[in-house]
């Protein structure tokens, strides 16, 4: 299938030597983070941002080591998390600022973050439904103030709701329901509005330069150009009528794909981005940016079953969402290969076809790239950070560290 196969980026006999080198201590399966990559991807990042801060995705990193250092540079503030349970552990750990990007209903959590002043000022929570604050205070633990996070349906509807483009998210749509949540909130007793979450996940999210279908590229563009129009025009209008009831700290939308036209909207006081640190296989259909894999995996060759092919130990990685082959991870380095149609990547092997197979020996390695960013980390303990051609720390990841919260 033509999705298994990745063009050979400039250097990339290079990065596979270097790689190889570096690494040639450990066994394999093993996952790198190519530093350089990763800072030059960062820089990237801010340099689309104009100005605006970037909240960092967790759940694109899963690696408080990576975490720490994309924090630490001049244009990153704060983290958008995942679970309730993951934003008090990196609370715990002494990181500010986090908002808990989807609803929870984690009540074990949900005590302890009533419980304790420090968590409580340092965590934001999502609401889309009184129903979750009632769900809050049966299980509070203390008396602390929650600090709640609006989040706004960014979804583009068309033929009067009748076809739906964006992911089903919250059920607030119109400054008028928003601002009725607000209200309801500002007067509960242990609630506070403090902020919007709008994420446009059908711009930021879905590539518009999709290689060999320059139709369905030229499609969704002219989709992705009625949904910003139509969200930035919606998105003022529901931060007007917020801030006629609370005193908002932050208003985030976008993502890696949309960053530039998140950050011109003026209603908009930051923007998360965390998939475009690691950049994997499916942030390589946009126009708008070309970054580098920074975030790599590495089979060992075990078998050579004929010419024009090599079997690799596992790498049947899939990535979520709806399930196809661009869910699968992509043969990287040596370019040329691809999947057996039969088999695909497999859980314990995978065959590998293609010319370049012949030139690979038992204990070879073969690079694959994620199709996503974070989920990666769901299935190695450990990065290997890459200098050059070193090694020159190995960190864990949330799974490395015991953390499994989604």
């Amino acid at each position: 299938m033509a999705t298994d196969l990745a063009p050979a980026a400039p250097g990339a006999v290079a990065d596979r030597a270097r790689y190889d080198r570096a690494t040639a201590h450990l066994d394999a399966p093993l996952a790198i983070v190519d530093l350089a990559a990763f800072d030059a991807n960062a820089a990237d990042l801010v340099r689309r941002a104009n100005g605006k801060p970037i909240r960092v995705a967790s759940k694109s990193v899963r690696c408080r080591a990576l975490l720490e250092r994309v924090l630490a540079m001049d244009g990153f503030a704060g983290i958008m998390s995942f679970t309730l349970a993951e934003s008090l552990w990196l609370a715990r750990s002494g990181f500010s600022d986090i908002l808990l990007a989807y609803p929870s209903a984690d009540r074990a959590a949900f005590a302890e973050l009533t419980a304790d002043p420090k968590l409580a000022a340092a965590v934001t929570v999502l609401v889309d439904d009184p129903a979750q604050l009632d769900l809050i205070d049966a299980a509070r633990g203390g008396a602390e103030t929650v600090r709640v996070c609006l989040e706004l349906d960014t979804s583009l509807q068309l033929l009067g709701g009748r076809v739906r483009v964006g992911a089903r998210r919250s059920p607030l749509r119109t400054p008028e329901a928003v601002g009725a949540l607000a209200e309801l909130v500002q007067t509960r007793p242990g609630f506070r509005v403090v902020g919007l979450m709008a994420y446009e996940g059908h711009i930021a999210g879905v590539g518009d330069r999709i290689a060999g279908r320059p139709v369905r590229s030229r499609m969704v563009r002219l989709m992705q150009d009625r949904a910003r129009a139509e969200l930035a025009v919606r998105r003022a209008a529901v931060v007007r009528r917020l801030r006629q009831v609370a005193e908002l700290e932050f208003v985030n939308g976008g993502g890696t794909g949309s960053v530039e036209s998140t950050v011109a909207e003026a209603a908009v006081t930051e923007v998360a981005a965390g998939s475009g640190l690691y950049v994997p296989r499916l942030f390589d259909n946009y126009r708008a940016f070309t970054g580098r894999p920074a975030a790599l995996f590495a089979q060992p060759v075990v078998r050579r079953p004929g010419v024009g092919v090599v079997t690799v130990l596992g790498g049947g990685y899939p990535a979520s969402g709806p399930a196809g082959a661009d869910r699968s991870p992509v043969p990287h380095l040596p370019a040329g290969l691809r999947y057996d149609p039969q088999e695909g990547a497999g859980e314990v092997q995978t065959p590998l076809l293609g010319a370049a197979a012949d030139d690979l020996l038992v204990g070879d390695r073969v690079w694959f790239r994620h199709a996503k960013a974070g989920e990666l980390c769901e299935r190695f303990a450990e990065l290997h950070l890459v200098d050059g051609d070193r090694v020159v720390e190995t960190v864990p990841t949330y799974r490395g560290e015991g953390r499994t919260f989604l």
